[in-house]
């Protein structure tokens, strides 16, 4: 994002040096250290933050899922054993036996 040379670098310790002073420059430079450290404590905690919730927003997309899925799962063994009731199974011995019919040729 923003590109920082050796020679900006010098040029703003050059300019706090004649702004702030040699007396006050290490208090302000430990200072400022403290802000810095402290404002990526916070991005960092904030990334952190939205990765948890994007973690818990996926899981609770899964739950969903499964719970869609357990759902249709039980229509279908319902359906089921409610068709196995309605139907015999084909190996029943009191099922008639259909014959199909007869036909004769004439020529």
């Amino acid at each position: 994002m923003f590109e920082v040379g050796f020679s900006e670098l010098i040029m703003v310790a050059l300019v706090s040096l004649i702004v702030i002073g040699p007396e006050r420059l290490p208090k302000v430079a430990r200072l400022a250290g403290f802000w810095i450290g402290k404002a990526r404590n916070i991005a960092a905690s904030f990334k952190e933050e939205i990765k948890h919730e994007l973690h818990a927003e996926e899981l609770r997309q899964i739950f969903n899922e499964q719970a869609e899925l357990h759902e249709f799962h039980a229509a279908l063994n319902e359906t089921t054993e409610a068709n196995n009731t309605i139907q015999p199974p084909a190996s029943s011995s009191t099922e008639e036996k259909i014959e199909p019919p007869i036909t004769h040729d004439l020529k």
